[in-house]
């Protein structure tokens, strides 16, 4: 999935998020199992804010997106911040991922993975993951939970102002295939312009992931609540997972 016009205030409507605190939580989580330096791979990597304070931390960050119009504000974010020579941006799409070479750690936050889905697709991302990790190396993302897509998003709608354009944003539940459809209707106010987006969320149980990231050479180290970073709850929106390769992919050969 690959935001186009969604894009351009993507940073306004997200606004709320806190960035400092989701650093923190994955360079303690990073840091905890022996990742401290390195080539680190943002998968999804949006606009980038997260990218950016991870290449400010030290690592040699790859950040990866299907959306050029995504990647074209994180070019501008890191013009800005002078770090342009030290992080590598590449257009791909995850089902396709191909870094040429070993990554010590990958990171996927805000949802890539819930996006992926249905499950075979969600499987093959994880797969072209653990592909490039070297052995003992950290994948940290996050998903949200079957709570939040039953409990929180069915058949809700969201009105969001940002500051030059007006967001309503539908969401269909469909329980038998765990997937909501979103619909995102932008309205720019002082050009009239009207833009329409549409895409999917899947949530899959727990064991189901877990089982997954088993199959391809994980080992979850941690799941922890996606918002709070505490103890996951049953009312959790959100998980973070922290998985560790066991082996590189010539080993498994």
């Amino acid at each position: 999935m690959a935001y186009n016009e969604f894009a351009y205030f993507y940073d306004e409507l997200n606004g709320e998020a806190d960035y400092d605190a989701l650093f923190r939580y994955v360079q303690k989580e990073l840091s905890a199992h022996g990742v401290t330096d390195g080539i680190l791979a943002d998968l999804g990597c949006g606009t980038g804010d997260l990218t950016l304070m991870l290449t400010q931390a030290g690592y040699d960050v790859i950040g990866i997106d299907q959306s050029e119009e995504m990647l074209g504000v994180l070019r501008d974010k890191a013009d800005e911040l002078r770090l342009t020579g030290q992080l590598l941006l590449l257009r791909q799409d995850l089902l396709e991922l191909d870094l040429y070479g070993t990554i010590r750690a990958a990171v996927s936050t805000f949802d890539t993975f819930s996006h992926i889905g249905p499950l075979e697709r969600f499987e093959q991302a994880i797969r072209k993951a653990a592909y490039f990790m070297e052995k003992d190396g950290v994948f940290i993302f996050d998903l949200n939970t079957p709570y939040k897509h039953q409990k929180i998003l069915a058949g809700q709608t969201f009105d969001i102002e940002a500051e030059d354009a007006l967001c309503h944003w539908t969401n269909q539940y469909d329980e038998a295939t765990g997937r909501v459809d979103i619909s995102i209707d932008i309205a720019y106010q002082d050009t009239g312009e009207h833009f329409r987006e549409s895409f999917c969320e899947y949530s899959y149980p727990l064991d189901t992931v877990e089982t997954l990231l088993e199959r391809y050479g994980f080992r979850v180290a941690k799941v922890a609540d996606g918002e709070d970073f505490g103890p996951v709850r049953p009312d959790s929106p959100r998980w973070i997972i922290t998985a560790i390769k066991q082996y590189t992919q010539e080993e498994k050969n």
